[in-house]
């Protein structure tokens, strides 16, 4: 698989909401790739967050992909809705639904990059049998469902092992990490093996949203 650069993907979860299209708008000035757009149901996150229709008003106002994650039980039930809201990247949580593989297929058939994520606790064998089925691992290095927390460390070895599977089986799928990602934590999750990285707090926390997003990538 070809080496590729490093990809940013900042979360409207740290955004100003009620600002949201402007801070969209600051992130893609300041160079950033994808927009990350965590959905938290309540149930299988003790958050709730945003749905479809901020999905649909956000692809009005960036040229940017839209990268989604559902923090969602039974997220078969969307993933449809989600895709023809603008989701071009649909990330499905491996512990969510009884149907994964389905799953999975069913957001390719409908045009959309496929995704699926593994909490901390949530081992990649998992996911082994699913791999040729997605283009994007996304390894949950804090735990989900609230911005600001700390990277947790153990995850590391995760990435690296992930990483190797992927490599072996020589399959086009990246990973993706997010959780407690900026200046100090970006650089050992990329030599861990990670090439997209959500950054929330680190990016809309900042005093220069452009400033924070260069910083990230020169800490690779």
């Amino acid at each position: 698989m070809p080496d590729r650069p490093i990809l940013i993907s900042p979360s409207i979860l740290s955004a100003d909401m009620a600002h949201l299209a402007s801070d969209v708008g600051l992130i893609e000035k300041a160079g950033a790739d994808w927009v990350h757009v965590d959905v938290m149901d309540g149930r299988f996150v003790p958050n709730i967050t945003i749905g479809i229709p901020v999905v649909k008003a956000l692809k009005k106002h960036t040229r940017m992909p839209l990268d989604v994650h559902l923090m969602i039980v039974e997220p078969e039930q969307y993933v449809e809705d989600f895709v023809k809201a603008g989701a071009d990247w649909l990330t499905v949580q491996a512990e969510s639904t009884y149907h994964l593989y389905r799953t999975l297929q069913v957001i390719r058939d409908l045009g959309a990059k496929a995704g699926v994520a593994l909490n901390p606790a949530t081992p990649i064998s998992a996911i082994e049998h699913v791999l040729e089925e997605v283009d994007m691992v996304l390894v949950m290095t804090v735990e989900p469902g609230f911005g600001g927390q700390k990277f947790i460390p153990a995850m590391l070895p995760k990435i690296k092992t992930l990483a190797e599977l992927i490599k072996q089986r020589q399959l086009p799928v990246d990973i993706q990490v997010d959780g407690g990602i900026n200046k100090s934590t970006i650089g050992e999750a990329a030599r861990a093996g990670a090439k997209i990285f959500v950054a929330g707090t680190a990016v809309f926390g900042a005093p220069d949203v452009k400033q924070a997003v260069e910083d990230l990538r020169a800490s690779v």
